[in-house]
């Protein structure tokens, strides 16, 4: 029976162990890196199902998480948290994280995607060799990309969108012999395009919209494999891209390109996606990229392309939008775009084509404006002066002799005389035509990038303003609307027929010029919108009647109610003082102001001349500047300094102007940062210069004597750890010389730590500019002082 018993446990044991599916065996080491790994990451809800007793390399795949072995190994790691995730706490270690990850030396795929993970990229990534996919996007990476990415020659693809990288791409990318995917979209590189990317053989998708890239695209004619080319939002420009013909997706939106389009264009039979809205274009539009026989999207708006269009034209059947308007398109819109196909989006707006939809202009206003822009030649007379000089010429042979010397002598001058007196009228039309083209550009809102858009939320669009509109705003400029007068002209408040309160700055021109003259001017004011600056809402313009130049220029601004900076902390005041909480808060919100000067836009704006008399507080108590260094005024009023100069020191050079103009506003900075730690004026350097000394004795030394320094009404209630970041950043700003001055990242990043001590220990969750805050920063450096 015992034998029997013996037969049968063993055909159970069998048939157990059969029916057990065979699985990879994960070695305890790497197992334990990924439980490491979990706990780094601060136990996210994804990873809540990982412990000790984890078959990782048989666990059910999903869209979130995936783990791959192969081999014994782990080969592929794919972990993707929610969307907007905020940062994570401020005991995380990119440099731990990274350096527990490369203990699984297999990685062929890594895909770690809004996790909240930041800090610069640690170089040691490049020891995971065997990478061929990397895809770190929508987390809070901040720095440059460190160069020993190059070492990783098998990478395939490398996908860094939605972070905070800065800097620009060197030529270390000819480097990565097999890269086929580059995706850098949504964050601040600069600079100009390397023309390594040219070498790129195998690259399929080059993705590198909204971020700051300037200057001439390189040639990538020889990228035979390019078929995604997304260069969205930024500089670039003006001539159109040289590109292979195998493209399938070409977006150039919001740049700076001007040329017309290349006739190769239309050779592109794979294109299905063509976007170059809203940049400079200029010319004839072809209308063969309509029938282009893979394009579904074609969109042109916001250029200046002229050229007739006719019934007949033929489109492809597959279109599915086409957005033409705003440009300078005369004729008839083709039949094959009038389809009732619900399919089938089709805009042509402000143009001036035949039809009475969709807001037409009447064809004179092409025309003009095709003029303004150069397309049309002025004129074609030349040839029949010529013609009556010669008949002239032939009379005179018929009298002879002195008398026909006499007669073509006299001729000859008169023809000249007339010709002389024919060119004027045609510069007029040119300028006039001028004028109706700055007219339509500036009072369109789309001119103004996605960048400012979103700092500028809440701002109704940019528009021109009649001076109708501001005489009745103003009661006519009544005196009772006359806030003030200064270098930079005369300010008014006026109310709007909306209800709403602008303030208007009114410019005397001491110069005659036209229009024409100001158009880059305005363009650059339009751009100037965001939540800490006095933001422009339009302007108006009003004309000599003999010569149509400018006589005033009026520029139109939020107007923000709640007084200067100054008169909620100085002494003698008549209201409530800032606390220190909304005291870092200001300052802050006038850090971004100044980055946004410097590299929001483009050229930057820098020797803003800042004070704290300039800076304004809205109805929440954000702080907004509200003078900064628009060249219009500096070229018609001349620049004006006022109290503490700008330099920080007598020797300050012109060279080193040149050389650190951001950093003269990072003097400024200081100085508003000094007034707001001590809570009084400074009115010269000699001053500043004495208190920075003693802030510097103060920060090295113990707690009672940094609390002194601070002004009476907040010093019992700041935090010894944000006092002396406070004290350093500013210690740093009104350095003597201006390369030893911060960047504005650094000191707005530091700001930002001060601002995180003191939410922690009051539990506070108001961000401190009114908007969601970075939470839990590390100090980005600890500010050497000496």
């Amino acid at each position: 029976m015992a034998k029997g018993f013996c037969h049968w446990a063993l055909l159970v044991l069998v048939l157990i162990l059969g029916s057990i599916r065979p699985s990879e065996q994960l070695p305890s080491s790497q197992a334990q890196t990924l439980i490491r790994i979990q706990g780094i990451l601060n136990f996210p809800a994804i990873l809540s199902s990982w412990n000790n007793n984890t078959d990782f390399c048989d666990t059910e795949p999903s869209s979130s998480l995936t783990v791959v072995c192969y081999e014994e190994s782990i080969t592929q790691l794919h972990i993707i948290g929610h969307k907007g995730v905020p940062p994570l706490p401020r005991n995380f270690s990119i440099d731990s994280f990274i350096t527990t990850l490369v203990k699984l030396p297999s990685l062929k795929v890594l895909t770690l995607v809004s996790l909240g993970l930041w800090g610069p990229m640690p170089s040691k990534i490049a020891r995971l060799s065997s990478l061929e996919i990397l895809n770190i996007s929508s987390n809070y990476f901040y720095g440059t990309i460190p160069e020993e990415i190059a070492y990783l020659t098998s990478l395939q693809t490398l996908i860094l969108d939605d972070n905070m990288f800065i800097g620009e791409l060197s030529d270390w990318l000819s480097l990565l012999p097999v890269l086929a995917v580059l995706s850098l979209k949504k964050n601040s590189f600069n600079g100009s395009l390397p023309s390594s990317l040219g070498s790129l053989e195998n690259l399929r998708i080059l993705t590198l919209s909204h971020n700051r890239f300037y200057g001439e695209v390189p040639d990538l004619s020889s990228l035979d494999n390019l078929q995604v080319l997304d260069l969205e939002d930024n500089a670039l420009g003006p001539q159109f891209p040289r590109l292979g013909t195998k493209l399938v997706t070409l977006v150039l939106k919001k740049n700076r390109f001007s040329s017309g389009i290349p006739v190769e264009v239309s050779s592109y039979y794979q294109l299905e996606r063509l976007d170059i809205s809203y940049n400079r274009f200029a010319g004839p539009f072809p209308p063969s990229l309509l029938a282009l026989p893979s394009v579904t999207y074609l969109n042109i708006a916001g250029n200046k392309f002229t050229g007739m269009l006719f019934g007949y034209q033929s489109c492809n059947a597959g279109l599915e939008f086409v957005d033409l308007s705003s440009n300078l398109l005369t004729g008839n819109l083709p039949n094959c775009l009038k389809s009732d196909s619900k399919k089938r989006v089709v805009l042509y707006g402000r143009n001036c084509l035949a039809t009475g939809e969709q807001n037409q202009h009447p064809f004179s206003f092409c025309r003009n404006e095709a003029l303004a822009v150069g397309i049309i030649p002025h004129r074609k007379k030349q040839k029949g002066a010529s013609k009556a000089v010669l008949a002239l010429g032939t009379i005179g042979g018929i009298l002879g002799g002195i008398a026909l010397f006499c007669l073509v002598f006299l001729v000859v001058r008169r023809v000249n005389a007339k010709k002389a007196t024919k060119t004027p009228p045609t510069k007029l039309i040119a300028e006039n035509a001028s004028t109706v083209y700055s007219s339509k550009l500036f009072s369109d809102a789309r001119y103004v990038s996605q960048t400012m858009n979103l700092g500028a939320l809440g701002l109704p669009a940019y528009r021109t303003f009649s001076l109708e509109e501001l005489e009745e705003a103003t009661n006519n400029f009544d005196t009772s609307t006359f806030m003030g007068e200064g270098s930079q002209g005369q300010m008014y408040r006026g109310k709007l027929k909306d209800g709403s309160l602008v303030a208007i700055r009114c410019l005397k021109m001491k110069k005659s010029h036209s229009t024409q003259n100001f158009m880059h001017h305005i363009e650059l004011i339009l751009k100037l919108r965001h939540r800490h600056l006095v933001s422009s809402l339009g302007h108006c313009f009003e004309c000599y009647l003999d010569d149509a130049s400018v006589s005033r220029i009026f520029l139109i601004f939020e107007y923000v109610p709640n007084g200067t900076l100054r008169s909620w902390i100085s002494e003698g005041r008549s209201r409530q003082t800032l606390s220190w909480t909304q005291r870092i808060a200001a300052a802050i919100g006038v850090a971004k102001g100044i980055e946004f000067l410097h590299t929001g836009i483009l050229p930057g704006v820098y020797s803003n001349n800042l004070k704290i008399t300039d800076i304004l507080l809205d109805q929440n108590l954000v702080a907004k500047i509200s003078s900064y260094n628009l060249p219009l005024l500096a070229e018609n009023m001349g620049k004006v300094s006022s109290g503490i100069s700008s330099g920080g020191s007598k020797e300050f050079s012109v060279n080193a102007r040149v050389q650190h103009e951001d950093k003269i506003d990072i003097y400024d900075f200081g100085v508003i940062l000094l007034e707001l730690i001590m809570g009084r004026p400074f009115n010269s350097t000699n001053e500043v210069d004495v208190i920075r000394n003693w802030l510097q004795a103060c920060v090295t030394a113990d707690d009672a004597s940094r609390r002194n320094m601070v002004d009476a009404a907040v010093h019992r209630t700041c935090s010894d750890e944000s006092l002396k970041t406070m004290m350093e950043i500013c210690i740093r700003c009104l350095h003597k010389d201006p390369a030893e001055r911060p960047s504005i990242e650094d000191v707005l990043w530091n700001l930002q730590f001060a601002a995180q001590v003191e939410d922690a220990l009051r539990g506070d969750s108001d961000s401190s500019d009114g908007s969601p805050a970075f939470p839990s920063l590390p100090p980005r450096l600890r500010l050497n002082i000496h």
